[in-house]
């Protein structure tokens, strides 16, 4: 057989030895791996009309379409550039140029099964060259293009699908968007592996209704989502989801009312704290047990795995303290398709002790004195208010230990006198009546003087997420001076 990406070949045998088997699970139909793989050669034309070796560029929403055309650039070695399609049209046009796509594919494109999936001979593949082509957030400028050799893709499905038992028989819950590096767990490992794909609609993605009727109907055995798809089904009184045997949360800080609820909705689940980024995918685990409060740690490095944290000189972190984190991973990209914006992140070893390539995550993590590691918060969060130096990562934990709290956002604004100031915003739990002069007492109690916010807004509705639920903090900062509206804030 030709040298494939593993993950590719893998499904491809699924598709021949278990044809029937359930592939997909989508608008309340299951699409089974035969029908899957005809799909994808279905997109065989598409991707013929482009040049030998241009990028294709692809802009689908998720849905067993766009996974079809995804199956057929990994089967024929085309690069592909997935960025998230909410992006503004200017941005997505820069980086299609960057990346050399010439034709963006959308889901109107996209063609239907054509016979001989399975079976047709389809071309060797250099598994060191780059498949998938995914951005970063952009919350710090325009998104980086992180390009994934398919080695790096398939070492990851190997450790995630023992780590996870996913095979035949299992079904996995895909919530995130399809550009979102969580599906490299949630589809692409479990289709390397036999198992089902339970695909959540992205238009419907932030309905907790529609989000727990999906799970009661098609019930799965490993769920992963950023903190805010637990909350939306907590919100729902969704009850308990038995059958899931495994639970992870990542991509962003677990409140603590959601962590103490997650036993009662997964009461037959082990839960993970999973820590990575797009650069380097899952880096660390930890299992969680159930009682334990916030913060959760990062846990240990997974197979192959090394990390290293280094003080605000340089130093090794061997013992408790707290300093930046770098990592070097099996799964980790080469580095940024714009070579030039690797300065500072993609390095040699920090200390020259080996020839790796390591991975500078700008993550200030702190070190316990039992040998646990923390995530404090992010080193470009990091500013001086008169001549105190505060992490606003820090502030907003301190904000949501606050009772009554349910979610907070720290925003910095510039100040005539001081240079700078705090802002924050802060979400009331349901049916609390905390106001201001709690959160501010509770605040003097537990930070600095120059770490209370000098703003502080206290709202009902919750805080403005981007499409892979992370905290929207443009759009927060317009929560700090809104319109005259009904209801309670302080």
């Amino acid at each position: 057989m030709p040298d494939h990406p593993a993950v590719a070949t893998a499904f491809l045998g699924h598709a021949r030895r278990a044809p029937d088997a359930p592939a997909l699970v989508w608008a309340d139909r299951e699409i089974g791996y035969r029908e899957l793989a005809d799909l994808a050669y279905g997109q065989r034309p598409l991707l013929d009309r482009l040049a030998p070796g241009e990028p294709a560029g692809i802009l689908t929403p998720k849905s067993p379409g766009g996974l079809a055309l995804i199956l057929a650039c990994l089967l024929t070695g085309r690069r592909f550039l997935l960025p998230s399609p909410s992006l503004a049209a200017d941005t997505l046009d820069t980086l299609f140029a960057q990346a050399g796509c010439r034709t963006i594919l959308r889901e109107a494109d996209l063609r239907g099964p054509a016979a001989g999936g399975p079976e047709h001979a389809w071309p060797a593949v250099d598994r060191d060259s780059a498949g998938f082509m995914l951005t970063t957030s952009g919350s710090t400028g325009l998104p980086k293009i992180v390009p994934l050799p398919h080695r790096s893709v398939d070492a990851f499905a190997a450790w995630a699908g023992a780590a996870f038992g996913i095979g035949p028989g299992r079904s996995v819950f895909s919530y995130a968007p399809l550009n979102f590096d969580l599906c490299l767990l949630d589809i692409w490992t479990t289709l390397a592996h036999g198992g089902r794909v339970v695909l959540a609609d992205t238009e419907r993605a932030a309905h907790g209704g529609y989000l727990r009727e999906l799970l009661r109907r098609y019930p799965v055995d490993v769920i992963q989502g950023v903190p805010m798809l637990y909350d939306l089904l907590l919100d729902t009184g969704a009850g308990a989801f038995a059958r899931v045997r495994h639970v992870l949360f990542t991509g962003d800080v677990i409140g603590e009312r959601t962590l103490a609820a997650l036993p009662g909705l997964f009461p037959g689940a082990r839960l993970h704290n999973v820590y990575g980024c797009t650069e380097t995918n899952d880096s660390l685990i930890a299992e969680v047990p159930p009682g334990h409060t916030v913060p959760v740690p990062l846990g240990v490095p997974l197979p192959g795995v090394d990390i290293l944290i280094l003080d605000e000189d340089g130093r090794p972190v061997d013992g408790p303290g707290t300093g930046e984190l770098y990592v070097t991973t099996p799964f980790q990209s080469a580095g940024y398709l714009d070579a030039a914006r690797n300065v500072g992140r993609f390095t040699g070893h920090p200390l020259g002790a080996d020839a790796r390539s390591w991975f500078r995550s700008g993550d200030l993590v702190q070190r316990q004195p039992d040998g646990t590691v923390t995530l404090v918060g992010r080193t470009d969060f990091q500013i001086k208010i008169r001549g105190t130096a505060i992490n606003t990562a820090e502030v907003e934990s301190v904000l949501r230990g606050c009772v009554g709290v349910l979610d907070a956002a720290v925003l910095t604004r510039t100040d005539p006198v001081s240079g700078r100031q705090l802002a924050a915003v802060v979400t009331r739990a349901p049916g609390s009546t905390v106001n201001s002069l709690v959160v501010r007492r509770h605040c003097a109690a537990n930070l600095p003087k120059a770490a209370v916010p000098s703003t502080l807004r206290i709202v009902d509705e919750p805080l403005p997420r981007t499409s892979t639920g992370k905290l929207d903090r443009s759009a927060a900062e317009e929560l700090l001076t809104p319109a005259p509206i009904s209801g309670r804030t302080s």
